[in-house]
């Protein structure tokens, strides 16, 4: 009996982004199958159910293959092994690299160690995400945590240059890495509403003003550590507080400037102090904290306490926008206030990481 077959010969890996994602999402052979059974691919190219996990196995074991060079993505474009278009490389580099975003913020701000990573199974069951899934990205975060962490020059750029990855992916990356090295704790009750990008957002505003790298842009971990000496100037800043004289000043200037603006402004003037002392105690904190630690160990939790109180009073997004505007402002025109510069550095952060956590 003879059989007529079409053949078809190239040099061009053939790879399918569907299976792809089924691979990295961790879906077995099987699994991956029925998944593309139910999508109705037998229909649509007219195979049989064993050409179809033929196909499906063999495209599995080529993503392996390319796995321990995605580990190091600049090595894709180098080798002769798979013959894989420019666009597909970086196709395979992106979503190799991307994460789930109830996974991350698990593990965001917790050591990328060992123990961290025995308890995934726990995370996997929490989260949904499949344990293998679970590995790669905890893997992948430990990998450019190592790569980056003793680079010169800014962390976005280092990210991007040694593991090509898109330009708001490796922003990611630096604020995993970031919180990873600072070790902010994320995981308080009252903070679970906030997602990873709020946390992200709010990791690219310290990066950008309370580092090393803030003042210098040519020292290692430039991105990653905060600057001692700042942290410790903010001490100065208690003053607002304890000296009674500069208390009743700022809070008449800020109330003269809010009121009649504001349907909360009886609350907000009641408040105040309340709030002023949420705020100061915050920066103390940060100033005893850094002292004690050379991993800066941070609690966002303090952030929180400035919101509560707002959102117990009902405040809008746009009460809390304007409150901290002319929170901040007001200090400029105290006369025996002397570390303008200094409050400025300070509150332009957490005016835009509370703006960024209060949700009303």
């Amino acid at each position: 009996m003879s059989v007529e077959l079409d053949v078809f010969v190239g040099n061009t890996t053939i790879m399918d982004e569907e299976v792809y994602q089924f691979w990295l999402d961790g879906y077995t052979v099987n699994d991956a199958v029925k998944v593309r059974m139910e999508g109705g691919v037998l229909e649509e190219c007219e195979a049989s159910a064993e050409v179809l996990h033929s196909d499906t196995m063999d495209q599995y074991r080529t993503f392996q293959m390319c796995e321990r060079l995605l580990h190091s993505p600049a090595k894709l474009a180098n080798q002769l092994l798979f013959q894989i278009p420019p666009h597909r490389q970086a196709m395979l580099i992106e979503r190799y690299y991307a994460f789930d975003g109830v996974f991350v913020r698990e593990v965001l701000g917790k050591k990328l160690s060992k123990g961290t990573k025995k308890d995934l199974d726990d995370v996997s069951a929490k989260t949904g995400v499949t344990l293998k899934s679970c590995r790669r990205q905890f893997d992948n975060f430990k990998r450019v945590f190592k790569v980056v962490e003793e680079l010169k020059g800014p962390l976005v750029e280092n990210i991007r240059q040694h593991f090509l990855l898109s330009d708001q992916l490796a922003r990611n990356y630096a604020a995993i890495v970031f919180f990873a090295n600072n070790r902010f704790e994320t995981g308080k009750k009252k903070l679970h509403y906030l997602t990873f990008q709020d946390f992200a957002f709010c990791a690219g505003q310290l990066i950008s003003y309370w580092t090393v790298g803030a003042v210098d842009n040519m020292v290692e971990d430039m991105d990653v550590d905060l600057e001692k000496q700042f942290l410790q100037d903010l001490k100065e800043l208690k003053i607002l507080i304890t000296d009674k004289d500069l208390l009743d000043q700022h809070k008449s200037l800020v109330c003269t400037a809010l009121r009649g603006k504001t349907k909360v402004f009886n609350e907000m003037e009641t408040n105040f102090k309340v709030i002023l002392h949420a705020g100061v105690n915050r920066h103390n904190r940060l100033a005893h904290e850094v002292s004690l630690s050379p991993l800066s160990v941070v609690s966002l939790h303090s952030l929180f306490q400035f919101i509560e109180p707002c959102r117990s009073d009902k405040w809008t997004a746009g009460d809390m926008r304007l409150f901290l505007t002319h929170y901040t402002n007001s200090a400029h025109i105290l006369d025996t206030f002397k570390h303008q510069v200094l409050w400025d550095r300070y509150m332009g952060v957490i005016k835009s990481c509370i703006l960024k956590m209060y949700h009303d």
